[in-house]
């Protein structure tokens, strides 16, 4: 139970690798937090989704997302005009709902240059790009700004970046609206989902700190409502995402080669990424050298891995010879 009232869950069919989505309802504060995927089948599961919780659309009055990534933001703008509510998002990914085609565009441009600084090559730059369809949201829509700290629908905004450069966790005392930022079963992608950050590692474990401490409280700790899924338990699933990423680091700087002999040019994330997880296809191109990149960069700032060369990133073993105290 939220301070005002119940919390209702609707969900969606499933729109992404993590499973199906979840939009969480708080029927009398008239806020709605993650509208979900766009299209018309979900937005008769919203619909009919929010007249069972006891809040028809044109009741809505607040839209929030977490982040701005289509599965959780495409029926927002949507929602929000048919509620004529305001919709609100944190400040660095408004401009990817607000100006969505411009934004689309300009996402396009910075997620190919990073492909080909990571060592991608260019006919799979190429087709991944190509296969990058627009999603049905429209090409602007008004949004409000969020800001770490503020309130919204009597609600905290928590900025929580990592899986994006805008993430946000909502707080509602004894309830915390995850979004993608901790989810039950799934290891939030880090390095491929947003291209704009550039310490996408280690920008995430901060982010899983705050979320630990506000999940740590002794008297009544909040319950976790992530993206995909029903509730998550935060402290020990923290822990578990804390040693994945741990031993993610352990395997990228055990693909590397040493400084000394042949191998003395490096590797790029894109050489890792395929020796860490094999043959990718589509966005799991996308992903899986994302992930490296962030992996190595995390690495190379504690002296495990070393920059070499210039062109796209290359890396080599470092001096560290241990990982004790480089726990994530």
């Amino acid at each position: 139970m939220s301070p005002d009232g119940r919390i209702e869950r609707i969900a969606h069919t499933a729109a992404s690798p993590e499973g199906e989505n979840s939009t969480y309802v708080l029927p009398d504060r008239g806020v709605v937090v993650d509208p979900g995927p766009p299209g018309d089948a979900s937005w008769e599961v919203l619909r009919s989704g929010l007249s069972a919780a006891g809040l028809p659309v044109e009741r809505v009055g607040t839209v929030v997302v977490t982040h701005w990534h289509a599965d959780h933001a495409g029926l927002a703008p949507r929602l929000a005009a048919a509620a004529d509510a305001r919709l609100a998002l944190h400040e660095a990914d408004a401009p990817l709902v607000a100006e969505y085609a411009a934004a689309r565009s300009r996402r396009l441009d910075r997620d190919a240059r990073r492909l080909r600084e990571w060592g991608v090559p260019d006919p799979l730059v190429s087709t991944l790009r190509d296969a990058d369809e627009p999603s049905p949201m429209p090409d602007e829509h008004p949004v409000v700004t969020l800001t770490d700290g503020a309130t919204v629908g009597g609600i905290e905004v928590v900025h929580a970046p990592g899986h994006t450069a805008g993430h946000v966790v909502f707080d509602a005392g004894d309830a915390l609206f995850l979004g993608d930022a901790v989810l039950p079963t799934y290891t939030p992608n880090v390095g491929g989902t947003d291209t704009r950050l550039t310490d996408a590692l280690a920008t995430y474990l901060d982010t899983l700190d705050r979320v630990r401490e506000r999940a740590s409280v002794a008297d009544a700790p909040p319950v976790g409502f992530p993206g995909h899924g029903s509730s998550v338990e935060l402290v020990d699933r923290i822990d578990a995402i804390r040693a994945h990423h741990t031993e993610r680091v352990r395997n990228a700087v055990a693909a590397l080669p040493n400084r000394d002999g042949d191998g003395g040019d490096g590797v790029t994330p894109w050489a890792v990424a395929r020796s860490l997880f094999g043959e990718m296809r589509g966005i799991h191109a996308k992903m899986g050298t994302g992930e490296a990149a962030a992996h190595l960069a995390f690495a190379a700032d504690r002296g495990l891995a070393e920059r070499v060369g210039v062109g796209p990133d290359r890396y080599v073993g470092g001096d560290a010879r241990s990982f004790d105290g480089v726990d994530c």
